[in-house]
């Protein structure tokens, strides 16, 4: 013998399902070996509930409670609007209708609102799954797998005849490689999907190997039939790059202030020599690596090429370049590039002060000259009778005003400098420097 399934309070699959109640029309079906599951239809539908039978040839009678017989009607995929009369019985409270029919929707005329359900014969849109493996064909931007079985969309229709897909929750499982604030990071990727389609497509795509699970669906999974099969990605077809850019040689303000002449740059670069570290991190499935620079942004001109993924590179000349990471699977059918970084270089600049005071206030105490992009330097600073006193080549240095540690006196004294700027530019400047007078601190001196 069948058994009786109540639908009120009615049957939740997920939590996502809200408890639904139909007013006074309470509905439970008898002679089926499965309980039928009710789900929330689509809102849009006009449908007051929506069931999902196992088998709708299994069902014996459609029960719905009443205080006495009501006229029930039954639609097909055209809708309401097309709908037929029923024959109905009235039983121990019950208006039944013999026998009901799977995937068509019944109104219920019970008061002044008419109620209208959807039965779906599961049978008919059985779930297999049988097998599942790698497509042959695959595409950068997505994994395709191919599944062998079936899990076609289920569709019911609203009470005006349009079609609204019924989702099985089928779980798809797979780990995969996800950018994190400094690496690719392993990630347990869930999806659910409303049907299978054909090809499986994954996107964006493996960029690790691993084990990939297909399961359900959820009807299955509640009558206790539920279905998996899985495969093995052992080369990803993904690939995926992140590329930084950091300038290592960035003038830092010490107490004595930078000398370095600011150049209108947002971003990398600004006085030559400007050296920076280029890095890049990839995913599994690259394995070649490339990081070019160029002087266009479209990078046809090509000015340098590596194949590693950390470089440290030092801008020299004065212009703008642009460099940019390619990540590339085995054949290079597959690439992924990096944000293009712009890095302005910009011309060479000399400007050279006649006068400062070392009097050890903090203000102008060091003769130093202001700069921008100088590839070499070399400054001599002479007494009035010739006498070297003292020597620099890096252009971020200066002259404290002593020669052998002693403080030498004010007056004026002179400079010779050489010096080759980025843009090809030489110089070759002389002149004086005065030493403003000012007040030894019990400090002994030296001309």
């Amino acid at each position: 013998m069948g058994h009786l399934s109540k639908v009120k309070p009615i049957i939740i699959i997920s939590a996502i399902f809200p408890v639904m109640y139909m007013s006074s029309a309470e509905i439970s079906f008898s002679g089926q070996n499965r309980e039928v599951i009710s789900v929330t239809p689509e809102k849009s539908s006009g449908l007051d509930a929506l069931f999902v039978a196992f088998n709708s040839s299994e069902i014996s009678e459609l029960k719905i409670a009443s205080n006495n017989k009501l006229d029930v009607e039954i639609f097909s995929n055209l809708g309401g609007g097309f709908s037929k009369p029923l024959s109905t019985e009235y039983s121990d409270g019950y208006t039944i209708v013999k026998s009901p029919n799977g995937d068509c929707g019944y109104i219920i005329h019970d008061g002044d609102r008419p109620y209208y359900i959807w039965i779906v014969d599961y049978s008919q849109h059985y779930f297999k799954l049988n097998g599942l493996h790698l497509s042959e064909t695959q595409e950068c931007d997505r994994t395709n797998l191919t599944v062998d079985g079936d899990g076609s969309a289920i569709t019911y229709y609203s009470i005006d005849g349009r079609p609204c897909e019924l989702s099985r929750e089928i779980n798809l499982v797979y780990d995969n490689l996800e950018w994190t604030d400094s690496q690719f990071a392993l990630k347990k990727i869930s999806s659910t999907l409303s049907h299978l389609s054909t090809p499986l497509s994954i996107t964006p795509p493996l960029y690790c190997a691993t084990e990939i699970l297909v399961s359900g669906d959820v009807f299955l999974q509640k009558w206790g039939l539920g279905v998996e099969a899985s495969t093995y990605a052992s080369l990803p077809n993904g690939v995926a790059v992140h590329a930084s850019a950091e300038q290592l040689n960035v003038p830092v303000d010490d107490e004595l202030g930078s000398n370095v002449i600011n150049v209108d740059v947002a971003g990398l670069g600004g006085s030559a020599p400007a050296e920076i570290r280029f890095s890049a991190e990839v995913t599994d499935g690259v394995i070649h690596s490339e990081w070019q620079i160029a002087s266009d942004e479209s990078f046809d001109n090509l000015l340098f090429r590596f194949n590693e993924r950390e470089i440290d590179f030092s801008f020299e000349e004065e212009g703008v370049y642009y460099a940019r990471f390619i990540g590339s699977n085995s054949d290079g059918s597959c690439s992924s590039f990096s944000e293009t970084f712009d890095i302005t270089i910009g011309a060479s600049d000399l400007r050279i002060p006649n006068a400062f005071s070392p009097n050890g206030d903090g203000v102008n105490d060091i003769w130093k000259v202001g700069f921008r992009s100088l590839l070499s330097f070399n400054c001599w600073i002479f007494d009035r009778y010739g006498n070297e006193l003292y020597h620099f080549s890096d252009p971020t240095d200066g002259w404290d005003g002593k020669y052998r540690g002693n403080s030498v006196k004010s007056g004026v004294y002179y400079y010779v400098i050489e010096a080759r700027g980025a843009d090809g530019k030489s110089y070759k400047k002389s002149g004086d420097i005065n030493i403003i007078d000012y007040k030894r601190l019990g400090t002994s001196s030296a001309e």
